[in-house]
């Protein structure tokens, strides 16, 4: 029976650890936190999960939540106008649908399930030189603990990586009492409110601790109106900054938040990371391998929703590869064909994520001004949420968008 560690119980780390589990490996879990720490702590981030990356779940059954999130069938755009107005807004319909779990409750559940299936546990917060101690008894050592010192193994790729510092400044709120939408309160959506200069806010529904929620999420630029949290420190004060500039910004969304609350003490997140491509295979001092997994590798800005689903979709690549190599070594060269494999899909999502940081172009506008006309339009676009790899044929060159909004106009 081969040995695995699996460093990390976030998203990857602990579908990893339940699936090769399944697949009768010895696997050993590295958490820096039990699975009543992480429940009583703070949230750990805004996710949205599409079609795909559920269906990984599902297919290893740890779907325990599905019958109790919110079905988010929707997602929507709205663009801010300096008036309080809302020029472009719109509802792209998802043709499967997507669902949100508080990290809270799904990763202390997860590891509660592998430690009950017969896994070995083991909480520590791992320094390298722990890994260096325990990859001499084990087949494979996988780091998915994407902070800290052990992300300094994996080296940044420039060639993937433009930027070098954080391009938005999150502020994350979970909250009950949100109101609908009046336009729309017949099924859920995500809502993507664009404030063109300042930032943006995403409004999602969720299910958390206390049960159904919603998570009102900024992302501001560096040095505007909107990176203002760092210096704050009080849940409360917290979310009213978050209403203020609703208020002042988004008009439509603070009508219906005005009865809001937090969920509970712990239901803020404020932070800043810069996205970056890391070379996936990470030697030890001693000259052992280890192979970098989700975010370790490829974290991105959190501005297209891409962070559980492609930590769900490289668990699920990962799997597959470790599957198929059976008895073989675990060397590097594997380990580089095993995240090239996956980069396959995750060169999308960076693409897109780090083009949607910039300013878009004149061609964008156009697509997604034409997302209130053609209902059509809008669906590929929600629906590129869980494809991004279908951005490539209407998004990036302006003759493909302008050539593909011809065609929709003239479908109609």
């Amino acid at each position: 029976m081969r040995k695995i560690l699996v460093v990390g119980a976030g998203q990857s780390g602990l579908q990893l650890a339940l699936g090769l589990q399944q697949h009768g490996y010895e696997v050993t879990l590295m958490s820096n936190r039990t699975a009543d720490e992480i429940r009583s702590g703070r949230v750990m981030s805004t996710q949205c999960m599409f079609h795909t990356a559920l269906q990984h779940e599902r297919d290893l059954g740890i779907n325990f939540w599905e019958s109790q999130a919110p079905r988010i069938e929707g997602l929507g755009i709205s663009v801010a106008g300096p008036d309080g107005s809302r020029p472009i807004d719109w509802v792209g319909k998802l043709e499967g649908y997507a669902q949100s779990v508080d990290q809270r409750v799904k990763m202390a559940g997860w590891m509660e399930t592998f430690a009950q299936r017969g896994g070995q546990l083991v909480i520590h917060g791992a320094a390298v030189s722990d890994l260096d101690y325990f990859s001499r008894s084990y087949d494979l050592v996988l780091v998915s603990a994407g902070k800290g010192e052990l992300v300094s193994m994996f080296g940044r790729d420039a060639s993937r990586s433009p930027y070098d510092k954080p391009q938005r400044a999150l502020a994350v709120a979970y909250v009950h009492g949100l109101g609908p939408r009046p336009e729309h309160p017949d099924y859920d959506a995500v809502r993507c409110n664009l404030v063109p200069g300042v930032g943006e806010m995403f409004v999602m529904p969720t299910h958390t601790l206390s049960g159904r929620a919603d998570i009102l999420f900024w992302e501001g630029i560096p040095g505007g109106p909107l990176d203002v949290f760092d210096s704050i420190k009080d849940p409360g004060e917290h979310l009213a900054t978050t209403l203020d500039l609703m208020k002042r910004f988004l008009p439509w969304e603070y009508d219906r938040a005005d009865k809001v609350e937090l969920t509970d003490a712990g239901g803020t997140l404020a932070g800043r990371y810069a996205p970056t491509v890391r070379n996936p295979v990470g030697r030890l001092p001693s000259g052992g391998l280890v192979l970098g997994v989700a975010d370790v590798v490829v974290a991105n800005d959190p501005l297209t929703g891409q962070g559980s689903n492609s930590a769900s979709k490289c668990a699920a690549s990962y799997l597959a590869s470790i599957l198929e190599r059976g008895d073989q070594p675990f060397d590097a060269e594997w380990m580089q064909s095993t995240f090239d494999r996956y980069w396959e899909t995750a060169r999308h999502v960076v693409k897109w994520t780090n083009a949607m940081l910039a300013p878009p172009p004149e061609h964008v506008l156009n697509l997604i001004g034409a997302g209130g006309q053609l209902q059509p339009v809008a669906d590929r676009f929600a629906n590129a949420f869980d494809n991004p790899a279908d951005l490539e044929n209407f998004f990036y060159e302006p003759a493909k968008t302008e050539g593909y909004l011809a065609e929709a106009a003239g479908a109609r």
